[in-house]
């Protein structure tokens, strides 16, 4: 059915989506032989940047995050759209997905037990970004024509740099563009294409695989899924942030809970564990390369979990009830510890208490599947669960990046009824085309414009950090006085 759709716009795209590729994932030689991808180094420096620059926020300022989560501790009459909840919640249903289950396996798989460690000490350390990226989101927020509050890198981009003046304003009105266009890029694919295509295909797998009724029916599935995505996106931005709010907590806690027991009923290996981890992250016996290929995959799936750098917390965050855009930092730089440093986490300890990792590193053992046996070594009926969890997952991430991709819309062609409903249109037929399809050239298309979502984003960051500090400043000496 879209085989020949494929065919076409493969080679129509192929050509500019290796070229991108070819440049964000160019290797850099780190020693031992490991290269780092030149998009992961780009992050890397990033997130160190801001966590020096911003004097440990995400360290100091934990505990506040945390007590703004609870309503009592907000005002409710303050402008925006939603709560500091609702915006984290909706955060990580866009951030906790296929990556937090299949990647964390294949990141460990590739770099060893050691990985976990960098993986939760990158995830750490990424709170700082996204400290920076809420605080700017909502800065320099704008409403839409029905009074929604919106935000993002496009719009601290183009009005931080119109401060400045001069060449800076063309300078912002062109990263802007930029990172507009590369997040609808993204939304259409990795939030959307990808999300339906790796449910499809998981479904199949749990219902009979290759002697599944639904083998060859992904246009159905993906139809179905169509319809539970367009339920809730058509019904505005508060159906979506309602209903992201509820699902995040109810798969977070099922699938921690899996893990937990997995843990748990390998108690007496804990320590054999976790001395494993600290020694291969740390002194590895394999020599320097080993050690270098634990940081590099650690680091990898860190940061392209939780996204930080690629400015979608800045995104989400914008619309937070405020008078102030320091608290909302406070609360967006949550996202990157629930995501990477607690599901991350519970996900690699599972995979080494569980003792499934594969000797040989260059296994192409699937992620999934790998997450799947780790689980069954202790709950055999999980991996039906963690069917649904899947599900759940690629769901919310859905619903997510759909608002991700309508702010960029809106951004470049207005926020008209018009412009909204074309939108939801295109996004819901791709959606269906995802499952149906053999995507091909068009996710590593969709791919490369979502890394490259973190080249104006992370300059932008640099730019105006200057402001961010000054906003916490300001903030911190009117707690003072």
């Amino acid at each position: 059915m879209f085989a020949n759709l494929d065919q076409k716009i493969d080679a129509a795209i192929k050509p500019v989506a290796d070229f991108c590729l070819d440049i964000l994932f160019f290797p850099i030689p780190v020693g031992g032989g490991t290269t780092m991808p030149f998009i992961v180094g780009w992050l890397l420096v990033g997130v160190l940047f801001c966590t020096v620059y911003f004097r440990l926020v995400n360290l100091r300022h934990f505990k506040d995050g945390m007590r703004l989560l609870w309503a009592k501790n907000n005002d409710a009459g303050a402008p925006g759209s939603y709560t500091n909840y609702q915006a984290l919640a909706t955060c990580l249903s866009g951030t906790v997905g296929l990556g937090n289950i299949a990647g964390v396996a294949v990141g460990l798989s590739a770099g060893g037990p050691g990985a976990a460690v960098w993986l939760c000490l990158m995830g750490f350390l990424g709170m700082s970004v996204k400290f920076a990226e809420g605080v700017l989101g909502s800065k320099y927020r704008t409403q839409t024509s029905v009074g929604e509050y919106v935000g993002g890198p496009m719009h601290y981009i183009s009005k931080g740099f119109a401060e400045k003046g001069g060449n800076w304003i063309k300078a912002g009105a062109v990263l802007a563009v930029i990172y507009a266009v590369c997040t609808i890029g993204g939304s259409l694919g990795g939030g959307n294409m990808f999300q339906s295509n790796q449910t499809f295909k998981q479904f199949v797998e749990v219902t009979g695989a290759q002697t599944s009724w639904w083998a060859d029916k992904g246009w159905l599935f993906g139809i179905i899924l169509a319809v539970l995505v367009g339920a809730v996106i058509w019904g505005g931005l508060n159906s979506i942030v309602s209903a992201a709010s509820k699902i995040t907590p109810i798969m977070g806690i099922v699938y921690i809970t899996g893990g937990l027991i997995v843990v748990g009923v390998n108690f007496d290996r804990i320590g054999e564990a976790f001395s494993l981890m600290f020694r291969e992250a740390f002194t590895p016996q394999a020599g320097y390369g080993a050690f270098m290929g634990a940081v590099v995959w650690g680091v990898r799936r860190a940061i392209f979990s939780n996204e930080a750098g690629l400015g979608t917390a800045g995104l989400m965050h914008a619309g937070c009830r405020t008078h102030n855009p320091v608290p909302v930092g406070f609360v967006a730089m949550l996202g990157a510890f629930f995501d990477t440093v607690v599901v991350c986490t519970i996900t690699a300890l599972v995979l080494v208490f569980a003792g499934v990792l594969p000797a040989d590193r260059t296994s192409d053992i699937q992620g999934v599947e790998l997450t799947s046996q780790a689980f069954a070594s202790v709950l055999p009926w999980f991996p039906y669960v963690l069917a649904v969890t899947v599900f759940l997952f690629a769901y919310s991430t859905l619903i997510t990046w759909f608002y991700y991709g309508l702010n960029a819309v809106r951004y470049l062609f207005g926020d008209g009824k018009t412009v909204d409903k074309a939108f939801k249109i295109v996004f819901l037929l791709c959606v269906v085309l995802g499952a149906g399809a053999q995507l091909g050239t068009v996710v590593d298309f969709a791919d490369a414009m979502f890394f490259v979502m973190a080249i104006p984003n992370l300059i932008g960051l640099y730019v105006l950090a200057g402001v961010v500090r000054r906003e916490y400043d300001a903030y911190i000496q009117s707690k003072k006085g």
